[in-house]
């Protein structure tokens, strides 16, 4: 088993699994986690990290520990370990740096109004980081073994988990090539990180309805590429269009496809939904669009209730038609729309507390903070 906040040495081999183990070692784990806590206690269990919680925004202010686990040659992962917030040390020949060979994850921890710490959907995340590890060329941790550093992350962290209602605790799982390489090719190995950092609202304008705009210069992702993996490299390219946008007023950007530049795609960091009368309407995942968990959330809700759940190929005329807009994602939430602006002509769409964008937000926001029962399994208890 792993002592916390050591220098990493000597790990064990484990084996890689490709299937979701049963999580029966839950006391086992939290019983270790404390025990390691107490070996250098830095505050109490019931202690607030000092974070001012009504200000939160959507910034890096790092928790105290991460985990981080190595690849062996044989392509498994060892034994990882948790280690206190810090610098890693990388050859300037490194994979990710040169190469980019690198995907990521991003999943949050809850604070109930018990006090309770709950993940939402984080095997979700695992199987996800596998199929990016699979199109990277990459080797990947097992969902167990993923699921495993989360919780430990969360658990050696809780203190800047937000109180219930005043945010949570994002947590970036990151798998990257970090060993030497000169010639184009994968890394001779691989390491896999997991920090945090406590959240607000993604959006400056917090639950506000966003302005977007439709770019039509710029494309996010093409057929055969990897933008239906959370490649680092998917990010950066869209920067320049998203700072044009911003520089406009714009809360971010809407991406057409790479070929006919008709057909909606995601915006920069977050999935889109179309609503019409009954119907929603949400992108298909061909490839091009990445496939998000709370994209595939809020789909189950809202055929719950009655909607009629579409994925297409969405034009985007049916777009500057539609009744409400509004984006998902994990860092954005559910975030409503406010206003399209696509060539000359700006569409305003429906908004307020009694649009489907907000009765969908509430059940998944009830679901992830505890006020509403988990009836579907999505929520993972920590402590």
């Amino acid at each position: 088993m792993f002592k916390a906040f050591s220098s990493l040495r000597k790990s064990l081999v484990l084996p890689l699994h490709s299937n979701i183990r049963t999580l029966q070692t839950f006391s086992k784990y939290n019983a270790q986690a404390a025990s390691a806590l107490r070996e250098k206690p830095l505050y109490q269990d019931d202690e607030y990290a000092d974070v001012d919680w009504d200000n939160l925004g959507f910034g890096l202010t790092p928790a105290d520990y991460m985990y981080v686990m190595k690849c062996s040659k044989d392509g498994e992962f060892t034994q990882g370990e948790l280690s206190r917030f810090g610098n890693i040390q990388l050859s300037p020949s490194a994979g990710v740096l040169n190469y980019g060979q690198a995907i990521y994850e991003g999943t949050k921890a809850y604070r109930k109004e018990n006090g309770k710490l709950h993940l939402f959907r984080p095997d979700h995340n695992a199987v996800r980081m596998q199929l990016g590890a699979e199109r990277m060329l990459m080797p990947s941790p097992s969902v167990h073994q993923f699921v495993d550093a989360v919780k430990q992350t969360a658990f050696a962290n809780k203190r800047w988990v937000p109180p219930s209602g005043k945010g949570s605790l994002y947590i970036r799982p990151l798998l990257m090539g970090s060993g030497p390489v000169l010639g184009l090719g994968p890394s001779p190995e691989y390491t896999f990180i997991v920090y945090a950092s406590p959240v607000g609202n993604y959006f400056k304008e917090g639950i506000a309805a966003l302005n977007l705009y439709v770019e039509e210069e710029y494309v996010r992702a093409a057929p055969g590429g990897a933008g239906g993996v959370k490649s680092i490299t998917n990010y950066a390219p869209v920067l320049k269009a998203l700072s044009r946008a911003k520089s406009r007023g714009f809360s971010d950007v809407l991406y057409l496809d790479s070929v006919k530049k008709k057909y909606l795609e995601e915006a920069s960091s977050c999935n889109v939904f179309v609503i019409k009368g009954r119907t929603i309407s949400t992108p298909a995942t061909n490839g091009t669009i990445l496939e998000g968990i709370t994209r595939k959330s809020v789909m189950e809700i809202a055929s719950d209730q009655g909607y009629e759940v579409v994925e297409k190929a969405v034009h985007v005329d049916e777009v500057m038609d539609a009744d409400e807009v509004f984006c998902t994602g994990t860092a954005v939430g559910v975030a409503p729309v406010g206003t399209i602006t696509y060539q000359d002509k700006r569409v305003t769409y429906e908004t307020g507390d009694e649009s489907v964008c907000q009765k969908l937000r509430s059940v998944l926001v009830g679901i992830q903070t505890g006020s509403i029962e988990d009836t579907k399994g999505w929520v993972t208890c920590i402590n």
